[in-house]
């Protein structure tokens, strides 16, 4: 039956990579018990994929009868650990793969492509010689996705990645293998360090294994699994591999990030076990295990990785600790979430990930839930508190961001991370508003507004105000204004917050222009007073220097008790020419500092109740779970 090779190619390699073409190559020299391989690989330049050609070559036993006639026909193997298509991946890549094979006294010269024909020509020679060439030519991709595929030093780790079971065992038979890699480049790009250069891989300087059984009470009706290791320093590459060993191939499993090895170890994990056998597709790109079975053996890898590491990195156990330590003071309302035996494995982000789901998992369990037994209802209460804590969390990032406010930012910079500019916010919306509104800055009884204004004119903050009985023209904007009404539904008096702002970085002049725009403000809005307005607050925010303090002293500001320099003074607001009818307001003077440390200590002070309680709780669980 003749099979249409376009098609199979399409059907077995539907995502391939250029390096499983030396993956192929490789394991079929191996098969042929060579002793030598040589990629050699061309290209012209950095951008000139059209222009690449690898030749493969070997001492194997060749291209015989009998291996020409297994290479011909597809899926037909003597081992269940071979698939039969590997060859298929060249033709992924490459239109034409021109192999020429001696063996004895006679070569084997034929042309692998789409149009394969199953012929060959063989010719006999003089010589007795072992030698296979494989040259693979016309790549048709437009481009290359990556030229760590082309570049000897990355190619080696990912054969030896690929192949390390395999090289270690022929170490371990004595049987020696050498792999050299090569790269000729004709314009080299120095700038992408593409150039010409080599790596060798020699199966006789591979560092010997140690081995441990690893225990699987959950795979029990399995042979036991083993791990072969090796930790060492090295100064001049790093080599970290972990992987589970299939039919002699490795399959990479993430089980510790590079991130969390100090530099300067060689590391390889290999995980053996008879529950792998024959667990891949026949393009040996996935493996086929069972999900829950992986998961179970991928906790087990990993919990013996960290322990060897552990042991034999004490370092790796110090940073562990300062890494559960940043957790806790980072994310405590994730405590008890967190995977302990994957915190300084995974990377940093993963931990973070895995934890936040559970905990999203936990909330939604709580909020479907049609009853409240009194398990529930514990439940509940810690849900509510974890959710309080990643409020408070929230408002630390933000005192962070505005911690980090220098001359050069804006005053809309700091403006947004109050308020963001040219919003309007009301109370119905408060949840769906709850991050992107941050009066709680200013004060934490801000958060129970009517409506916020922010960068707004003020004939729109009138119309609130007066409840669309007034109409004005009034193009000036407060910064921010908060109006707040005990009933919205009910005619009464509100209460009006306005604040002004100012950049750091300013002038005297120019920080005085706060007093005169909060002066106006409170010139235009003293009109409602007694009839719309029963109070209002008056706030600018600035950045305070000697020479505005002493203006401040100089007009009868009084200083108030901050963790910085806070102002008061009552003022004389003039509200009609004709009758110069004065009504008195307050003005409060914020120095920048001020404001963000007052609401830095505020907060701290909520998280440092947070993280004591969900410390407690934690050691009570560790102290119940030893006793």
């Amino acid at each position: 039956m003749k099979i249409n090779i376009k098609q199979a190619v399409k059907l077995f390699f539907a995502n391939p990579s250029l390096e499983m073409v030396y993956f192929e190559a490789i394991a079929n020299s191996i098969d042929a018990n060579a002793t030598d391989i040589q990629i050699q690989i061309s290209i012209k330049g950095f951008n000139k994929p059209d222009t690449l050609v690898v030749k493969i070559m070997d001492n194997g036993v060749g291209f015989t009868d009998e291996r020409f006639d297994k290479f011909s026909k597809l899926l037909e193997v003597d081992e269940d650990s071979h698939k039969g298509v590997g060859r298929l991946v060249f033709l992924s890549y490459f239109k034409n793969i021109d192999i020429l094979s001696c063996y004895g006294k006679q070569c084997r010269s034929f042309t692998f492509s789409n149009d394969f024909d199953e012929k060959s020509i063989v010719k006999d020679i003089e010589c007795d010689k072992h030698e296979t060439v494989l040259t693979l030519k016309n790549y048709y991709l437009t481009k290359i996705k990556s030229h760590d595929y082309l570049k000897p030093t990355s190619l080696k780790n990912r054969i030896l990645e690929e192949f390390y079971p395999k090289l270690y065992l022929l170490k371990q038979e004595h049987k020696h293998l050498k792999i050299t890699i090569s790269l000729k480049v004709e314009e080299p790009n120095f700038k992408q360090q593409f150039i010409t250069s080599s790596a060798t891989i020699d199966t006789s300087e591979m560092s010997d294994l140690e081995v441990v059984d690893v225990d699987a009470p959950y795979l029990d009706m399995f042979d036991k699994m083993k791990l072969h290791y090796t930790i060492k320093e090295n100064k001049i590459d790093n080599t970290i591999i972990t992987a589970i060993c299939v039919d002699g191939r490795t399959y990479k499993m993430d089980i510790i990030a590079p991130e969390n090895i100090p530099t300067g170890y060689d590391i390889i994990f290999l995980l053996y076990s008879d529950i792998f056998k024959g667990q891949v597709n026949a393009s040996r790109q996935e493996l086929t295990m069972n999900e829950s079975v992986l998961k179970t053996v991928k906790s087990l890898f990993r919990k013996k990785v960290a322990e060897l590491l552990t042991d034999k990195i004490p370092i790796i156990k110090n940073r562990n600790k300062e890494i559960k330590k940043s957790f806790v003071n980072r994310y405590p309302h994730l405590l008890g979430y967190f995977e302990e035996d994957t915190i300084g494995f995974i990377s940093r982000n993963d931990a973070i990930k895995n934890a936040q789901d559970k905990f999203f998992k936990a909330q939604k369990e709580v909020l479907d839930a049609s009853g409240y037994s009194d398990e529930r209802y514990e439940k509940t209460l810690e849900m509510s508190s974890r959710t309080l804590t990643e409020y408070v969390l929230y408002r630390q990032i933000i005192i962070n961001k505005l911690k980090q406010i220098k001359p050069e930012n804006s005053e809309a910079d700091i403006h947004s991370l109050i308020v963001p500019m040219k919003k309007k916010l009301e109370k119905s919306n408060f949840m769906s508003d709850l991050y992107s509104n941050n009066a709680w800055l200013l004060d934490d009884k801000y958060m129970t507004y009517s409506t916020i204004l922010s960068d707004k004119d003020m004939s729109e903050l009138i119309d609130v105000i007066t409840e669309g009985e007034e109409k004005s023209q009034d193009d000036s904007r407060p910064d921010i204004a908060l109006v707040f009404s005990g009933n919205p539904q009910a005619k009464q008096k509100v209460d009006v917050v306005i604040i002004e702002l100012k950049k750091k970085g300013l002038k005297l002049a120019k920080n005085e222009e706060v007093i005169s725009q909060l002066r106006q403000r409170a010139r235009r809005l003293m009109k409602y007073y007694n009839d719309k307005i029963q109070r209002i607050w008056f706030y600018g925010i600035v950045e305070f220097n000697d020479e505005l303090k002493i203006s401040i002293l100089e007009d009868k500001y009084n200083a108030l008790y901050s963790n910085g320099s806070v102002y008061y003074k009552s003022i004389d607001v003039m509200t009609d020419l004709a009758t110069q009818k004065t009504i008195p307001a307050g003005i409060y003077l914020m120095d920048m500092n001020s404001f963000i440390n007052d609401a830095d200590i505020r907060n701290s002070t909520f998280l440092k109740v947070i993280k004591c309680h969900f410390t407690k709780e934690e050691k009570e669980k560790e102290e119940d779970k030893n006793k």
